[in-house]
């Protein structure tokens, strides 16, 4: 995959690697303590960004946001 631009995604609830496991080798996936888990990882071009927005909502997993980020 191209660099593209890193982002955080932060999801509500602990969501399991099986929901993740298309996602797992493009992102870091870290559950918080208080019920989030949050992808941070490069998103190549909002093709790939759509797709893993679909692959969310497909799985009925709520995003609580997208945003760039600044590691």
């Amino acid at each position: 995959m191209s660099a593209g631009s890193e982002y955080t995604i932060e999801l509500r609830g602990t969501v399991g690697s099986r929901s993740l496991r298309p996602l797992i080798d493009d992102f870091d996936v870290d559950r918080t303590s208080s019920g989030i888990t949050r992808l941070v990882g490069a998103i190549s071009d909002s093709a790939h960004l759509h797709g893993v927005v679909l692959h969310l909502a497909a799985m009925n997993i709520e995003i609580i946001s997208i945003n760039p980020s600044h590691r």
